[in-house]
Formats: C-alpha cells, sequence, structure tokens
C-alpha cells in the first residue's frame, strides 16, 4: 500500500493574503532590477501609501525619481526624510546633490556633495560625490555654463512655486511668483504660472490682464497663447476660442515641451485630431512623459477615431493608476437628464448649512464631465470660498478639474472620498461621504496625520457599516480588500474611535 499522511480533523481556517508595504517594495525593488522604471515607481508609492514611515522604501522611491526625471519630487521625499524621520541618513545629502546637478543648480549641488564628505569621509558614496565634485568644478568653471548664485536662487523659487501651485497653496505661490517677476522681469513662465494661480482662485480678469501684458511684452509666447486658450475655453467664449485655434493650428513648434504644451492644450478644448497629431508624434518620437502625457494620447486617440491604439495607451495609463480604470475615454456618457439632476444634487449639498455636506457637494463635481464640473465648481465658487474650513479643499478641486491633472499633488482628504466612493454602491456613496468629510474636519482640526490613505478609508468604510447600516462586518476582511495588515486597520479603527468622540 502506499503512504498516507495521517490528517487530523479540524476547522478549516481561511488565511487572507495581505499585500504589506514590504509586498510591494519588494515587487519594486524587483522592477527596478529588471529597468522597468515606471512599475517600480507605482509599487515603491504603493508601498510608501501602506508605510508612509519607512526611509528604506522613501529612498528607493526618491532615486527611482532621480531616473525619471523627476529632481524636485525627489527632492522633497529625501529632504522629508532628513528633516522629520532620521537625520543621521547622511547617504541623502549625496543623492540631494546628484539632483541639484541634474537641474543646473551647481551652487546647491557643490554644497551637498561637500556636506555628504565632510560628514562621511570613509562613505559609501564618497568616490561618487567626489567625482561629482570634480565634474561641478568643471562646469563652474566653463564661461558658457556658469550659473551664479542668482540664477540659482531664480531656478530654486520657480521650482518653489511650481510645487505651491501642485499643492493648491496659490495665494502663496502668488506672493512668491510675484517675488520672482520683481527681480527677473523677464522671466516670462513666472508670469504665466501666476495668471494660472489668479484663474484657479477665479480671478478670471486678472488672469487674462497677466497673460495679455506677457504677450505684449513678449509676443508669440506659446505657454501663454495656449493658456489663453484654455481661459476662453472654460469661459465659453466661442468667438475667441476659434479665433486663437486659427491661430495655433498654424504653429509649428520647435521644442519638445512646447509640442507637449501644444497637444495637450488642443485636448483639453476637445480638438482631438490636432492633439493626436503632437502627441502620436512624441510618442513615436519615444517621448517618456508623465501619466498625463499618456491620458490626453489614449483620450485624443479615440476621438480620432485610432481605437485600438487608444486602448493600447490605455493600459499604460491604468498600470500607474489604477483607479482610472472605468473612466476609459470609451466608456458611455451621462445623458443631459442624469447630468442635470446630479447638478441639482451637487448644488443643493454645496449650498447646505452643514459643511459635511458642502465637502460631499464639491468631492461629486468629479461624476460630471470636465466642462460641467468647471461650470459648476465656478458658479458656485463665491458662496463656497467665504467659509474658511471649506476655500482650500475647494480651490483643491477647481485647480485639479482646471488642469485636468491625472497625476495631481496628493490631497489626503480627497484621495479618501475617492477609494471610498468606489467602495459603494452609487446610492450609498453621499450618505458615506459625508460620514467621512465629517470625521475629515475632525481630523484636520486636530492636525491628524492621514498619510495611509488606504488604512484610514478601510478604518472608516468599517465604522461607517457597523454604525450608520448596522450591519456587520469583518476587520479581517476589509483589511485584505485594501491591501492591509490586520494589526494595521485595528490600529486606524482606534483613531477613528477617537475621533468620533
Amino acid at each position: 500500500m502506499g503512504k498516507h499522511l495521517n490528517i487530523k480533523e479540524s476547522t478549516a481556517q481561511i488565511v487572507p493574503f495581505i499585500r504589506t508595504g514590504e509586498y510591494f517594495f519588494k515587487k519594486g525593488i524587483k522592477a527596478y532590477r529588471h529597468r522597468d522604471i515606471f512599475k517600480a515607481k507605482k509599487y515603491l508609492q504603493r508601498a510608501n501609501h501602506l508605510e508612509p514611515y519607512n526611509t528604506k522604501t522613501i529612498c528607493q522611491l526618491a532615486i527611482v525619481l532621480t531616473e525619471l526625471g523627476e529632481y524636485q519630487q525627489s527632492n522633497q521625499l529625501l529632504s522629508s526624510v532628513m528633516e522629520e524621520l532620521n537625520p543621521d541618513m547622511n547617504e541623502c545629502y549625496y543623492f540631494l546633490a546628484n539632483n541639484y546637478a541634474h537641474l543646473g543648480l551647481f551652487h546647491e549641488a557643490q554644497k551637498y556633495a561637500r556636506l555628504y564628505i565632510d560628514i562621511e569621509p570613509d562613505g559609501e558614496f564618497i568616490d561618487e560625490a567626489e567625482e561629482l565634485l570634480e565634474l561641478l568644478s568643471i562646469e563652474l568653471e566653463d564661461g558658457e555654463l556658469e550659473l551664479d548664485e542668482y540664477e540659482d536662487d531664480l531656478i530654486m523659487k520657480q521650482e518653489k512655486a511650481k510645487h505651491l501651485l501642485e499643492q493648491a497653496k496659490f495665494e502663496e505661490a502668488i506672493v512668491l511668483l510675484e517675488e520672482i517677476i520683481r527681480e527677473y522681469p523677464e522671466f516670462w513662465s513666472a508670469y504665466n504660472n501666476l495668471a494660472l494661480a489668479h484663474f484657479y482662485l477665479n480671478r478670471v480678469e486678472k488672469a487674462m490682464v497677466i497673460l495679455d501684458d506677457v504677450l505684449t511684452k513678449n509676443p508669440g509666447n506659446l505657454h501663454a497663447l495656449c493658456n489663453q486658450l484654455i481661459f476662453y475655453y472654460y469661459c465659453r467664449e466661442d468667438e475667441r476660442v476659434e479665433a486663437l485655434l486659427q491661430q495655433l493650428s498654424r504653429v509649428y513648434p520647435l521644442l519638445v515641451e512646447h509640442r507637449y504644451k501644444l497637444g495637450a492644450t488642443f485636448a483639453l478644448v476637445q480638438k482631438y485630431d490636432l492633439a493626436y497629431k503632437w502627441l502620436r508624434h512624441l510618442y513615436k518620437q519615444g517621448f517618456q512623459g508623465e501619466v498625463s502625457f499618456y491620458y490626453w494620447l489614449s483620450h485624443a486617440a479615440y476621438h480620432s477615431g485610432h481605437e485600438e491604439f487608444s486602448r493600447l495607451v490605455w493600459k499604460r495609463v491604468v498600470e500607474e493608476m489604477p483607479e482610472k480604470e472605468g473612466t476609459e475615454p470609451w466608456n458611455g456618457e451621462e445623458t443631459i437628464v442624469q447630468v442635470n439632476e446630479l447638478k441639482q444634487i451637487i448644488e443643493a449639498k454645496c449650498l447646505s448649512n452643514e459643511q459635511e455636506e458642502q465637502f460631499c457637494g464639491i468631492f461629486l463635481t468629479h461624476t460630471l464631465g470636465q466642462q460641467d464640473q468647471v461650470d459648476v465648481l465656478r458658479q458656485l465658487g463665491p458662496s463656497l470660498m467665504k467659509n474658511t474650513v471649506i476655500k482650500p479643499f475647494y480651490q483643491y478641486v477647481l485647480a485639479a478639474a482646471l488642469s485636468n491633472r491625472e497625476s495631481y499633488d496628493f490631497h489626503s482628504g480627497y484621495d479618501i472620498a475617492c477609494i471610498l466612493f468606489k467602495a459603494v454602491d452609487v446610492k450609498e456613496a453621499p450618505a458615506l461621504l459625508e460620514y467621512w468629510f465629517r470625521l475629515y474636519i475632525r481630523a484636520e482640526q486636530k492636525h491628524c496625520e492621514m498619510r495611509n490613505v488606504h488604512a484610514w478609508a478601510a478604518a472608516v468604510l468599517y465604522m461607517w457599516t457597523k454604525q450608520a447600516k448596522k450591519e456587520r462586518i469583518s476587520q479581517a476582511e476589509l483589511a485584505a480588500e485594501h491591501s492591509l495588515s490586520p494589526s494595521t486597520i485595528s490600529k486606524y479603527v482606534k483613531r477613528v474611535n477617537m475621533l468620533l468622540q
């Protein structure tokens, strides 16, 4: 007779497969070693969301961002490690020096390279740091490439202003941009960003005046013309839109940056044939843009009759941003009746006296088409901007809608709402969102950290299901669905409970 295993009868147990931060970190490292940098970025960002204080993950993500040319974002991560998590991770000084060198900030690069060498004379990257210093000395001695401290200061301020815009801190960005313009009156990029900041704050006339000033002093400035077209489009000034479209359709820019700006602008104003011409051209040249490039390219391709190519490109969008699944260009749009019903619901919530309803109404505008979303937000802006609690969230959502940035800067309240919105039936979503935003207001008042958005969302969903719906739900089940460990979800349930008290 063959051998048999001695099996004891027991109650079957299901062990959930928990995808922790370490799990995604290892997948990110594996992708990085196989030189799939975009996939490595995606996995490491997921790991960072799940374990936001893991310095090993943050530093590896910073290295990946450097390879993708996202030097400023990499520096922000490295600075957060040194300032908030572990000031003894001296290798961050070398990584900062390397990033500043790529940005052309040679004096800053020198400073951090020397700092690393002084602190870590036998460090792992000492040879690289010394070689970098030698290269920097050559660059700074070259008359054609020399950048003085004033130029370094300009680039630093411009990068900071850009980051403030991405964070929806428009008033702060305006102050800094006006300072740049006073010091560098022919730095046109600052004017264009200043116009955008005012436009995001719904100061349309002020934004238009700034662009007119740019085009008077620097006729043919492509960024100013593209921004002007977008402003006219959102203000529904059709005759001016058509005149500018005629002008821009005859432009043939040489710089890659200008070709992308032109293609993305055409896509944003729904001139898809013109958008496809430029974005497809960049794609064939091997252009590697952020996810918004592939988003616009997929939309332009689909609406220009290139459905197969659109589906191919859309795979890249979903790979980098899985939450975009279900928003494909070929998905049917709502009927006019559905849109009008949604608008009525949103308006009622935004004009409510309850702050959680106002937050919910602002968030629900994302279920409208982009043009309708902008129209509703701009219409309701005067009343919403009066409330200092609501105002920052309103500005964030309006800026995201106007720019249609598919990789808009992180906002915990909004990102948690997105996860919750997709977790329940659409009819239940408003009640769940109001429950969340009531907690969010309290969390903001108590200055709660909310970086681990998936853990917060799972904990909120757990408490809402138990309290509001009076239904049983398992923490282990939710943990598995959100790729969390049972101990993590338990910890965040306690945090939600504290806010409820």
